[in-house]
């Protein structure tokens, strides 16, 4: 079956994009990347701004001056992932190879990229929080979790100021313990959120959306496969199943049970993400179509923002 592979590739790459932003719960991130500037093939430069406050005035000399400071710090980006696939020639069905080709790779952005992505980023946030000493604990997490979210909300409140919109991961422990709670549960509200332009139906309380996220992605670090070393670090000459790539939880590494930040105070910055497509007469290796799916991105904490973010970790 002969692909248009340029309009192929553009419009999976379209459909794959839309996917990765329905299912990563940490997508919306990258909405605060637009004025992200590039320098070179890994460097990103991210503006952030600082002033001084009032002064008084004089009625002789006038004004006191000030000044404006745009600090364009320089970030590398390190999340430099992909994959090949091949699907065999006759494994194409009476639907054709593109219908299959977007349902298998749909299948793989909604499995295995959007959890590795928002175990990434929301690791690296719950990092930020723990460096910054911006931890709540309470010894009664189960009946007092009304408490302990509060105690993280006025915390990144008291740090960014009252009228930043704030947003709130919990796990599925922390969410059970919410949702078994009258005094959450009569406060719960729902609310429009958005992601990439499309809006979603989250739950909320006080203004502040509450995200449930997957405990497989709720750690505080990750250990990230390089896809061709054996997970178990074994075998020198590891088979496809042995070397599955991914992700992990990093030995020792806490449960986050709850991260409050501005949505504001970081940027999920995507150089990239890129699908290529090969018909098996131009590919080399096998008698199959060739996909290669391609994600280059960070994740980057405003200066301004590092202590706006809190955390429960157990």
């Amino acid at each position: 079956m002969a692909l248009n592979t340029l309009d192929f590739n553009s419009k999976l790459s379209g459909e794959l994009d839309k996917v990765l932003i329905q299912k990563a719960e940490t997508s919306f991130l990258a909405d605060n990347a637009m004025r992200a500037k590039f320098v070179g093939t890994r460097n990103v430069l991210i503006p952030d701004l600082d002033m001084q406050g009032l002064g008084d005035y004089d009625r002789d000399d006038g004004f006191n001056k000030g000044s404006i400071t745009v600090d364009q710090k320089s970030y590398t980006l390190t999340m430099d992932r992909g994959r090949s696939f091949q699907l065999d020639r006759e494994d194409e069905d009476e639907t054709g190879v593109a219908n299959l080709a977007g349902q298998i790779l749909s299948e793989f952005v909604r499995t295995k990229v959007a959890p590795e992505m928002d175990a990434y980023v929301l690791s690296k946030l719950a990092t930020t929080a723990i460096t910054n000493t911006h931890t709540v604990t309470d010894s009664s997490p189960s009946t007092k979790i009304y408490s302990l979210f509060l105690k993280a909300l006025n915390g990144a409140q008291d740090a960014a100021g009252y009228t930043e919109d704030f947003v709130c991961f919990v796990d599925p422990t922390v969410w059970g313990y919410m949702m078994s709670t009258t005094e959450i549960t009569r406060q719960i509200n729902v609310s429009n959120f958005k992601k990439g332009g499309m809006d979603f139906q989250v739950k909320s309380i006080n203004g502040t959306p509450i995200i449930p996220v997957a405990a497989n992605r709720m750690k505080t670090a990750f250990t990230f496969y390089d896809g061709k070393t054996a997970s178990d670090g074994a075998s020198s000459n590891p088979t496809p199943d042995q070397r599955p790539g991914g992700f992990a939880p990093a030995s020792g590494a806490n449960n986050i049970g709850l991260l409050v930040l501005p949505k504001k105070a970081a940027m999920l910055v995507k150089k990239s993400e890129r699908m290529r497509t090969f018909e098996p007469n131009t590919n080399q290796s096998a008698d199959a179509y060739l996909f290669q799916y391609r994600l280059y991105y960070d994740l980057f904490v405003r200066n301004s923002y590092k202590d706006t973010i809190f955390v429960y970790k157990y």
